[in-house]
């Protein structure tokens, strides 16, 4: 160890690198799904250390294939993963019964894991379902039995009624409450707004029950335009009240693959999906994009290359046109459920090449994958070729200037120290500064570009200490370091220079 020579060098980085494009910032997320256990916890009624180990390995295994985000699963059905809003029960996903106290406060663990690892949080809620299940029943404590006039059967499940204006704001309410009470990065949905529609033995569509609210707030508006105006309002009125809680928290949706046809819209995709956005979940993504109502958009693109009726790479196009001269960041949702499902998923290179074929593109700034199941057993050598091929190397996640554009002030007082496991380095931060975390460049090259992201060693949040041990490391060689601070959005500080020698 005493041989080995480490140079700890760091340059300055002009201010326009906040806005630079580079191959370094791309948001790479997965989705954790508690509805019905799918993903976490394996499960109902494991102990409290059982539940938290199974989620210690899921970031664990998240952070190892060089991810960065996680996208949880927080209120699956009008019930609750946290302590600090109580306005639902429990979940039952968690110990089994509906209501029952798990005895510790599952999100604010979630967010603390999260954070000790440097990977974003996005809390991710369903807005209008009560149930899952046919003929499953809500419980007798439960607010939607308070307010009967909130809810709709349909097809043998409970929604709240997206037409009636109070159980909007009801869950407008308590996913505010979530922003204020937890260290969130931030509010995450899916598709299901209106629910997807129940077919009767006859295979014709079961009718929506939403006449009586229809008819006391259509205001002789068109039936499906007064519901897309309804789910419009709640992305308005959300998006509205996150800002003004938590500006910096994002707001994302993660809608069905396809807005129209382009048989119904010639502005819609060249595809044929017998589901759509617009005219099937009353979900309107294009005004929500052009309102800029959210931060980011993540298209569930299920599909392959080959598949006639909806193919990736004319989806993806579509949706990088969408999404153009807007400050709305565009992430493709990824299938990795379906690895090995069929002929076009036994090509273990298919997602693979999904990711590829999106970098080609400046809009699209990142992915997400549902089915983490897959991944985690390395389903047709998923895991190892993410990491062999396409998460190399760990990356910041992009910036939002419309959000923020201002970068956290430059570290200080560096120092570069060997000791038995390694080389530790510490550094002081400015007072009243705004860092979140670190970002700590290594190369044994004196000239490096710390654009590239395969200098990245490592992040390291500011609230577990200003310091890192390098522990991999060889011997006889000079290690070239630069430490940069970056806000809880992304914007990478100057690096001051300063170099220390030590030997």
């Amino acid at each position: 160890m005493k041989k080995l020579t480490f140079l700890l060098c760091l340059f300055l980085i002009s201010f326009s690198f906040v806005f630079s494009k580079d191959n370094k910032r791309e948001f790479r997320g997965v989705w954790i799904a508690t509805v019905d256990n799918i993903n976490w916890p394996s499960k109902q009624g494991l102990s409290i250390e059982e539940q938290k180990q199974e989620y210690i390995d899921i970031l664990d295994e998240i952070k190892s294939l060089n991810m960065n985000a996680v996208i949880m699963q927080v209120r699956p059905t009008a019930d609750r993963f946290y302590k600090k809003v109580n306005k639902e029960p429990w979940s039952k996903y968690i110990t089994g019964e509906s209501g029952k106290d798990p005895g510790y406060d599952p999100l604010e663990f979630f967010v603390e894991e999260a954070h000790k690892r440097n990977l974003e949080f996005h809390a991710w809620f369903n807005p209008y379902r009560i149930t899952l299940k046919n003929n499953e029943k809500i419980p007798e404590n439960h607010i939607a039995k308070k307010n009967p006039n909130w809810v709709i059967e349909y097809g043998g499940k409970y929604y709240y009624d997206p037409g009636n204006p109070k159980a909007r704001e009801f869950t407008e309410d308590v996913i505010v409450d979530v922003v204020k009470n937890y260290n969130i990065d931030g509010v995450h949905m899916d598709d299901y707004f209106y629910p997807y529609p129940v077919l009767d033995k006859n295979k014709k569509v079961v009718p929506f029950g939403d006449t009586k609210s229809y008819k006391l707030y259509g205001k002789g508006m068109k039936l499906e335009d007064w519901r897309r105006k309804n789910t419009d309002t709640f992305v308005m009125e959300l998006s509205k009240k996150i800002k003004k809680t938590k500006p910096y928290v994002k707001f994302g949706i993660s809608p069905f693959g396809v807005w129209r046809n382009n048989d119904k819209d010639p502005t819609g995709s060249a595809t044929r999906a017998g589901a759509e956005n617009y005219d099937t979940l009353y979900a309107d993504t294009r005004t929500w994009i052009q309102n800029e109502w959210i931060d980011y958009i993540v298209p569930q693109i299920y599909w392959d290359f080959n598949l006639k009726v909806a193919k990736y790479d004319i989806l993806v196009n579509w949706w990088i046109n969408e999404v153009k001269n807007s400050n709305v960041h565009l992430y493709i949702g990824h299938a990795a459920y379906k690895i090995g499902s069929n002929k076009a998923w036994r090509n273990e290179n298919e997602l693979i090449d999904q990711i590829k074929y999106n970098r080609n593109f400046e809009n699209v700034h990142g992915s997400v994958f549902f089915g983490f199941d897959k991944i985690q057993k390395n389903s047709l050598n998923i895991k190892t070729n993410l990491k062999e091929k396409v998460y190399e190397t760990q990356v910041l996640p992009p910036t939002s200037p419309w959000i923020d554009i201002i970068a956290p002030k430059p570290v200080t007082n560096i120092k570069a120290k060997i000791i038995k496991d390694g080389v530790l380095l510490t550094w002081d931060d400015p007072a009243n500064n705004y860092a979140d975390y670190y970002a700590i460049y290594r190369s044994t090259d004196k000239e490096f570009d710390e654009k590239n992201s395969k200098y990245l060693l490592t992040t390291v949040k500011r609230k577990y200490g200003l310091k890192y041990l390098d522990k991999n490391i060889e011997k006889n060689k000079t290690y070239y370091y630069k430490i940069a601070p970056v806000d809880r959005v992304h914007n990478q500080g100057e690096v001051k220079e300063k170099i220390i020698l030590k030997k």
